[in-house]
């Protein structure tokens, strides 16, 4: 009896040693989430950001004039300063759009929309396009700047949160596997022009995209929802894809936890704000969509709309629901379906 408890004491002993000696040689296997990359979308940050892009230097950004290019050369800085390439290869980040392609009459100058991405790493010819438009309004006759803070400032800084974010993830070894595009457009305001030039001069074909997560405005609070400032009204996410849509209501609940409002998605719905920003000229060409939107307020479209109005934790927020659904959609096995072919 004594010769058998020795005996079984030995084997084990022996086999704790052979299982310390393993876990020190064998790698852990981490599962990364999205989750991880949530701290490199920061509020202080998009401030700081947003300050500058929305600033009087910048002339109220206004397509074809001054004001425009001084925001696509800072656009441009932040990619190259963050090593996030260009498709359009070396330090070249602008898709120009000629003068032509306005209005004939309209006076409007050559414009750029500006790009980056990160390749993805298992299937790169598949692609999410996250835009924004970078255009404002101008200046009036008086000089006075509409800074466009919110409109569409927001969505264009949330962006380079985003891809600060994916980045961060490609430098770890945790890249997504399909290609995510940044996109800033130009020329929304006078016409969505530049989504449209986009999308008749792809520079992914637009087969291989399989969705646009749109940003237009998500730094304020409709003064409907002051009591409830914890929301994004979401648009269009099922009118091409119930695939689209289920990821959008999984990523959101799973991570970030905003009410999801879908006030404006109603196709009877008289502000029409499905087919009022950048997203609808990639609908259009049966590509599924997300519109993000704040809603409108006091300041839209005015030049009280300034970077000290801007709400920078929600605005955060906002983007991060952005990203861990551009994450879901990048990283899952099957490539988001589209149920209706218009």
């Amino acid at each position: 009896m004594n010769k058998l408890f020795f005996f079984a004491i030995l084997l084990l002993t022996l086999s704790c040693k052979t299982t310390s000696q393993n876990s020190d040689t064998t790698p852990t296997t981490i599962q990364v989430s999205a989750a991880d990359y949530l701290k490199y979308i920061q509020a202080d940050e998009a401030e700081k950001q947003l300050y500058v892009f929305a600033s009087n230097e910048m002339e109220g950004r206004k397509t074809g004039e001054q004001g425009q290019k001084k925001a696509a050369a800072f656009l441009k800085d932040f990619y190259i300063k963050n090593n996030i390439a260009s498709p359009l290869g070396d330090s070249n980040y602008f898709q120009t759009i000629p003068e032509s392609f306005f209005r004939t009459g309209s006076g409007i100058k050559a414009s750029e929309n500006v790009i980056a991405y990160i390749k993805g790493s298992e299937k790169p010819e598949e692609v999410i396009i996250i835009s924004a438009h970078y255009d404002h309004v101008g200046m009036d006759k008086k000089g006075n700047v509409f800074n466009g803070a919110d409109d569409d400032g927001s969505g264009t800084i949330g962006i380079l949160q985003i891809a600060k974010a994916f980045k961060k993830a490609q430098e770890e070894g945790n890249g997504p596997k399909r290609t995510i595009v940044f996109l800033h457009v130009t020329g929304e305001e006078i016409g969505l022009y530049g989504s449209k030039y986009y999308t008749d001069n792809p520079i992914f074909p637009l087969a291989n995209t399989v969705a646009n997560l749109n940003i237009d405005m998500i730094g304020r609070i409709d003064p409907n929802k002051m009591e409830n400032p914890n929301y994004i009204y979401l648009i269009g996410s099922d009118k091409l894809s119930q695939d689209l849509h289920q990821v959008s209501e999984d990523m959101n609940a799973a991570y970030i936890r905003l009410d999801l409002d879908y006030k404006f998605n109603d196709d009877k719905d008289p502000n029409r704000f499905y087919y009022r920003s950048d997203h609808y000229n990639f609908a259009k060409n049966n590509i599924p969509v997300i519109f993000y939107f704040n809603g409108v307020h006091e300041d839209y479209h005015k030049i009280t709309d300034t970077p000290d109005k801007i709400e920078y934790d929600l605005l955060a927020k906002r983007a991060k629901l952005v990203f861990v659904t551009a994450w879901e959609i990048a990283n899952r096995k099957d490539r988001i379906a589209l149920d209706i072919v218009k």
